[in-house]
């Protein structure tokens, strides 16, 4: 069951930064690049999730999936600071 779980987050994330990325094209309204980017990390790192404790229980990619999530969450921060300003 936790199979599925773990590839109906990543699918939705994929689908909401498909949708985010989609709505920046059309307007270029810079918030919606980052937070489109930001849903490119999330659906990265549970992609990495279920690889790693599903597929390769052996593997820890801890740290990997880590360092994705904190780029996808930085590149958010970095929208929501610089187009503040």
């Amino acid at each position: 069951m936790a199979e599925v779980v773990y590839i109906l987050c990543s699918l939705a994330s994929c689908v909401c930064a498909w949708l985010l990325l989609r709505a920046y094209h059309r307007t270029q309204m810079r918030l919606l690049l980052w937070s489109g980017l930001c849903f490119v990390g999330l659906t990265l790192n549970n992609a990495l999730l279920f690889v790693d404790l599903i597929l390769t229980p052996t593997i820890d990619l801890g740290p990997l999936r880590t360092i994705v999530a904190l780029g996808g969450m930085a590149s958010m921060l970095y929208g929501l600071i610089w187009d503040a300003i």
